[in-house]
């Protein structure tokens, strides 16, 4: 584990910056975390304002935001398009920590979509083309066969990014830290973004 570790005995209820703190503890996740360190569960809400929640995993972070990808066309797509806003929430279980945060999201660049979709393995990048995200599907042989079919569009070279597969940025206007402690007496810290860009911070009963 590495040296931000210690974070776990610390009061971490003392620091001042949570994005900094959030990055410390998202290092130790990559060390402790066995699979997939950086998945949260995303919340989102239809035209109704019924909630919707799904495991997604991050794929960016700095002081812009955090940053996630998928297909605009998909059910979490269109809330979010529509809505403009989200919530996420981190559990690293192997720390016993949790961290919440919510805000207002937007769309990122063209530019910056393109260069991440190029990081992605061929076949995930085929299967952005192949899945109809959220609909109905007949059969697992039909998705099957749209992988096929775009494999074979698309055999070698680059591989461009549908024009309806991009990502999204929350910026935070809340972020929360929760430590397990025993009996269940948690440490639980709250900070809320203030109108000139600091940091409220603020304790809470667990």
């Amino acid at each position: 584990m590495s040296t931000n570790s210690g974070l776990t005995n610390d009061d971490f209820t003392l620091r001042d910056e949570p994005l900094k703190l959030f990055s410390e503890w998202l290092a130790d996740a990559k060390e402790s975390e066995l699979n997939d360190p950086t998945a949260l569960s995303l919340a989102t809400v239809d035209a109704d304002g019924m909630p919707n929640v799904r495991m997604v995993l991050l794929k960016g972070f700095d002081e812009n935001g955090f940053t996630i990808y998928t297909n605009f066309e998909s059910q979490k797509g269109q809330e979010l398009l529509a809505s403009k806003k989200a919530a996420m929430c981190f559990h690293w279980k192997s720390l016993r920590r949790q961290v919440r945060l919510r805000g207002p999201v937007s769309v990122v660049s063209d530019e910056e979509a393109d260069a991440y979709f190029e990081t992605r393995p061929r076949g995930s990048r085929i299967g952005a083309w192949a899945s109809k995200q959220s609909r109905p599907l007949e059969s697992r042989f039909a998705l099957e066969k749209s992988v096929a079919e775009y494999t074979a569009k698309y055999p070698v070279g680059a591989i461009p990014r549908p024009q309806y597969w991009s990502g999204f940025r929350l910026v935070p206007v809340a972020i929360e830290f929760w430590h397990d402690r025993k009996f269940r007496l948690h440490d639980r810290m709250t900070f809320n973004r203030q109108a000139d860009g600091s940091w409220d911070k603020v304790r809470l009963y667990p």
